[in-house]
């Protein structure tokens, strides 16, 4: 199924040779001389790389059609991950490396919304925080407060944060999905 560059839209899916992309941002542009042209910056699904194509006015483009079902985390199961639609009840069994590092920010319970293409998860869809619980960290030496000082911290999952000093190992904390850094407590 293809549709018209002079179609598209922020969020549409394109199936191209570079993988499977997302519309970020599009411009048509059409200069004095010569044809239109439609400017793009695209996404790809798995890797989140971003890149910038231009197409021809009207040119044809690969569309891709990704059904988005919420789905409950359930548990891991060696290299897969147990997922539980949420409407349909059907389970979900995802390859920890289909979803890159966003297995860092689950646990068991989450609700996440998963994108699909042809019958495979191409992704993740998380939340921009999430809490976890600290697992370890070395305890603050008493009387080093200088300001902004950090050290590692191992939570549930697996995931290493630099955190403040004051965190404590079983304290529960918000992180950031998008660049992994610690941002408050919980």
């Amino acid at each position: 199924m293809s549709i018209s560059t002079n179609a598209l839209k922020n969020g549409m899916a394109l199936n191209l040779p570079e993988g499977l992309m997302t519309v970020v941002e599009f411009q048509h542009v059409k200069p004095g001389k010569g044809g239109a042209f439609v400017r793009t910056k695209l996404k790809n699904f798995r890797s989140g790389a971003v890149i910038e194509r231009t197409f021809r006015a009207d040119e044809k483009v690969p569309f891709a059609i990704i059904d988005k079902r919420e789905m409950q985390y359930l548990y891991r199961e060696g290299p897969a991950l147990v997922f539980m639609d949420s409407e349909s009840y059907d389970q979900l069994h995802v390859e920890a490396s289909d979803l890159g590092e966003a297995v860092h920010y689950l646990k068991e319970g989450d609700s996440v919304v998963l994108p699909i293409y042809n019958d495979q998860v191409v992704g993740v869809e998380l939340p921009a925080a999430v809490e976890l619980t600290v697992a370890e960290t070395e305890p603050g030496v008493q009387g080093d407060r200088v300001s902004g000082a950090r050290k590692p911290a191992t939570l549930e999952t697996g995931l290493v944060v630099q955190v403040p000093l004051f965190i404590e190992p079983g304290e529960t904390i918000k992180v950031d999905t998008r660049t992994g850094e610690y941002l408050a407590r919980a």
